[in-house]
């Protein structure tokens, strides 16, 4: 499942990548592109983070309790990534204040896992 979510967010990543460097770049400010950007270099760690999770579930299932780390990474791609695509298309700058919801997201999915390798004896 992981291994899964963690290539289709790699790969809409990229392909958002695509868009902002080529389709948005003469039609958004400077400071709008670089939320574009920040959302598709997020979206790529935590995706590679969600592969690794995927296959380490797969190598140990023992590690399935990491599952809920992987699904906190995957709700702050959804909403902080999320809020800052929508932003630099168009919605409301105060669409800005649920980003900080999916940076924290991100940072208890960290901590879970290492919370897990750290009862996992890792």
């Amino acid at each position: 499942m992981f291994i899964t979510l963690g290539a289709l967010n790699m790969a809409l990543a990229v392909m958002l990548g695509a868009f902002g460097a080529h389709g948005l770049k003469a039609k958004v400010t400077s400071e709008q592109l670089a939320w574009w950007h920040t959302a598709c270099e997020y979206q790529v760690y935590h995706a590679l983070a969600l592969f690794g999770i995927g296959v380490l579930i797969a190598a140990q299932p023992q590690w399935s309790i990491a599952k809920n780390s992987a699904w906190c990474l995957q709700m702050g791609i959804i909403i902080f990534c999320g809020s800052l695509y929508a932003m630099t298309l168009g919605a409301p700058r105060w669409f800005g204040a649920i980003t900080p919801i999916g940076g924290t997201a991100f940072i208890v999915g960290w901590l879970w896992l290492a919370y897990v390798s750290w009862q996992q004896g890792h």
